[in-house]
């Protein structure tokens, strides 16, 4: 599994949001990377205009995706393959 962050720093959504992943990090084993919706080029994530995006591959093909706020069992669900 593998996950695609995408936030910015001025978003406050972003900010909340990364109380909820590092839970994730610390519970799940994956790799993980972590772009900037304002400084890296994410134009082949059609990331939108709402953050975070968190992009979710298992064998480089995206199973899910969770945009904005969300809970942790919603993450643990993509990655458990629920």
């Amino acid at each position: 599994m593998k996950i695609v962050k995408i936030s910015s720093l001025g978003c406050p959504s972003c900010i909340i949001m990364n109380k909820v992943f590092n839970k994730i990090k610390e519970k799940y084993d994956f790799e993980y990377e972590e772009l900037d919706y304002d400084f890296d080029d994410i134009e082949e994530y059609n990331a939108g205009n709402i953050m975070p995006v968190y992009i979710f591959y298992k064998n480089d093909k995206e199973v899910g995706r969770l945009v904005g706020e969300h809970k942790q069992d919603e993450f643990e669900k993509i990655i458990e393959g629920e």
